[in-house]
């Protein structure tokens, strides 16, 4: 049975994404995203140029949808600190419902991959931390506060410990939870 215009390619990508949650984290050869989609390798390179043209496709899944919740959390509350709040929340639990994609934003899964893949996970995470950033002056202007360079720093430090919060999570074969102890750690964040 032939497939519509676009379902090959994201089935592949879903295997793709599948394969990236085995907790041993070996590298994914085409030939073996081949054997398990059920395809020829050569029946890969019809849909994607190249490997990392896949990590790409993935890396704008993520994109899209962290930025489209981001985008939501922003424009829904108006209180930056509870933007943060979600705006976290929302990352550690973007993390456990996917946790093939945790492989991508640690660096993990593109470790033998092009170099400009763990660029554009880079320039996502600055992203990130800019979007944290902007909440976090929202908190200082709300209380009067000038915007000072506290925000920019705050905002790293939270970005860190997702990212640490990401590691944790594939490290330990996707047992231990990113949102475990959030609400309580959040006191940490003066959140």
């Amino acid at each position: 049975m032939a497939t519509k215009p676009g379902e090959r390619k994201t089935q592949i990508l879903q295997t793709l994404a599948g394969m990236l949650e085995q907790p041993q984290g070996e590298k994914i050869t085409t030939a073996a995203l081949a054997a398990k989609v059920g395809v020829s390798e050569a029946a890969l390179y019809r849909h994607f140029a190249s490997k990392a043209q896949m990590f790409e496709a993935l890396i704008e899944f993520i994109e899209e949808s962290v930025f489209s919740l981001v985008n939501q959390i922003t424009q829904t509350e108006r209180d930056g600190r509870a933007q943060v709040q979600h705006m976290v929340s929302m990352l550690l639990n973007f993390a456990e419902k996917n946790p093939g994609m945790v492989r991508v934003l640690i660096g993990d899964a593109l470790v033998h991959e092009d170099t400009r893949l763990q660029t554009r996970i880079n320039q996502l995470l600055d992203r990130i931390e800019s979007s944290l950033k902007q909440a976090l002056q929202l908190v200082s202007a709300s209380n009067g506060a000038a915007v000072s360079t506290s925000a920019s720093a705050q905002a790293n430090a939270l970005c860190a410990f997702v990212i640490g919060r990401w590691e944790l999570f594939a490290k330990s074969g996707f047992k231990r939870a990113p949102s475990e102890h959030w609400a309580e750690q959040m006191a940490l964040f003066r959140l």
